[in-house]
């Protein structure tokens, strides 16, 4: 079994630290405030300072909301990298910038350790079941070390090239979410705006060539009107960013990604930012001056 240091127990992190907790590994991570019941009952342990936790572990994994806040852990003071053995597994597992994952990787490769990017995509729900789908950037070796434990937390586990390669997956992952959730969004609105049961729509739909993952989940949300999150807009915004930034230095246009984006800020400038991504409906709402199963 590992010694693990694990920081960032937000809404996914909590659930996949169960994980590798029930899997016999020995977990620390950075004291923040009062320590999750449950993994405090499991034997996770908390230190004061990334460093401290690196000090100890053998595999250190991040978790964390944005790519200056794994630059912070990973560099800032008293950060992972002053802790480093030769030969420590660091996996960063948040979703950030491809470029700036490239980077961190060539400083920890330099440190003496190997890095790996291993971007989530399953929610809150895919997390709590140990069946995320998780994408890989990393040396061969680097892969074949931080499967293992991957595995305890996620179902479809794809190595998909080098260092930024799995951060560059997650992007794409994020637009075609953001936009197969805008097309739910307009689907429900127009047949709720139509008059026709959205229920009974849903499951029609879920039957034929429309069916997704998010008709089936983020629809039924959408029908009950339960818009805690779940994955916040503010998130999924920080994400399409990074897909808008991407794009502008490819010279490509991504006008889709761009509109989604639009009506996420919408939500954001009516309270919406820390609403489920399912909450894009809401924006579409106020267009057509009408809630999805209202008559």
């Amino acid at each position: 079994m590992s010694k693990i240091g694990f920081i960032g127990l937000g809404i996914m992190g909590r659930p996949m630290a169960g994980h590798l907790l029930d899997a016999g590994h020995e977990l620390t991570t950075v004291k923040r405030g009062s320590l999750d019941e449950t993994l405090a009952s499991k034997g996770m342990k908390e230190l004061d300072t990334p460093k401290a936790v690196a000090e100890g572990a053998e595999v250190v994994i991040t978790m964390v909301p944005d790519t200056p806040d794994v630059e912070e852990v990973l560099f800032g003071e008293g950060g992972v990298i002053e802790g480093l053995k030769p030969g420590t597994l660091v996996i960063d597992m948040s979703s950030i910038a491809p470029l700036a994952t490239q980077e961190f990787a060539k400083r920890i490769h330099d440190a003496g350790s190997e890095y790996v990017d291993a971007p989530v995509s399953g929610g809150e729900g895919g997390a709590i079941n140990a069946a995320l789908t998780i994408m890989v950037g990393a040396t061969q070796e680097g892969f074949e070390r931080a499967n293992p434990l991957l595995e305890i937390m996620g179902k479809t586990i794809t190595h998909i090239g080098g260092h930024g390669a799995g951060q560059t997956c997650k992007v794409a992952n994020q637009i075609v979410v953001a936009l197969t959730i805008e097309a739910v969004s307009e689907g429900l609105l127009f047949a709720s705006k139509a008059g026709a049961d959205v229920s009974k729509v849903r499951e029609s739909l879920l039957g034929g060539l429309a069916q997704s993952k998010i008709l089936d989940v983020h629809g039924q949300r959408m029908i009950d009107r339960t818009f805690d999150p779940g994955f916040k807009i503010k998130l999924h915004q920080k994400d399409l960013n990074l897909a808008l930034e991407g794009a502008r230095s490819l010279d490509l246009a991504l006008p889709g990604t761009a509109n989604a984006q639009q009506l996420f800020q919408a939500c954001a400038a009516n309270g919406g930012a820390d609403w489920d991504h399912a909450g894009i409906l809401r924006a579409l709402e106020r267009l057509a001056d009408h809630e999805v199963g209202s008559h």
